[in-house]
């Protein structure tokens, strides 16, 4: 291969002439909007989620796209989402927030779930200040029937059980014990005062 050659031309390419396409042709970025309007209509998206879907859909539906092509066209549909206001990573990170938290979900286990979405770091941490993870915590007891909810007696294996699903899902071992510590009318008190 030739050192000014295209970084995507194999040595075959190279002998045979063959340049593979940088651009994508209008037929691709066709398919790439429509795609991302029928993605972004069916629910809300990151911008990571938006450009893999539509980058992983690209390699299937065309034959013999390249590379340069592929990443393009998930460019392309992230910037139209953009240009037509139908993304936007700040409000799915305090969408998803609020919902977690309401459904009781741990801070950490939100964190790492706007992590894997592709939301970046300091747009998580923005979203997640206003999160209480004791709140969260009863909500989970609540629905788990732990603590406060436990309709069957106490016992060691029981209590076992409790902590570590609480650790599991992210709570720290403090506000287990918190929650197993308190009545039914403490926690659904500050369930109630808070703004979910």
């Amino acid at each position: 291969m030739n050192d000014d050659s295209s970084p995507f031309l194999t040595d075959d390419m190279a002998e045979n002439g063959d340049t593979p396409a940088v651009e994508p042709i209008s037929r691709m970025l066709s398919w790439a909007r429509n795609s991302a309007l029928y993605r972004l209509e069916q629910r809300m998206m990151t911008e990571k989620q938006l450009r893999d879907a539509i980058m992983r859909k690209a390699r299937e539906k065309f034959e013999d796209i390249g590379p340069a092509q592929v990443k393009a066209l998930g460019d392309f549909a992230v910037t139209f989402a953009y240009g037509i206001k139908a993304l936007d990573d700040t409000a799915y990170a305090e969408i998803a927030v609020r919902s977690g938290q309401r459904s009781g979900k741990s801070k950490r286990g939100l964190a790492q779930k706007l992590q894997i979405k592709g939301i970046a770091r300091e747009t998580a941490a923005i979203a997640l200040e206003e999160t209480n993870d004791l709140v969260a915590a009863i909500i989970f007891a609540r629905k788990r029937a732990f603590g406060p909810f436990r309709r069957v007696e106490l016992d060691e294996k029981r209590k076992a059980k409790e902590f570590s699903a609480f650790a599991r899902n992210g709570f720290s071992f403090e506000i287990g014990a918190k929650v197993m510590a308190m009545t039914s009318d403490e926690a659904e008190e500050i369930v109630a005062e808070a703004p979910l």
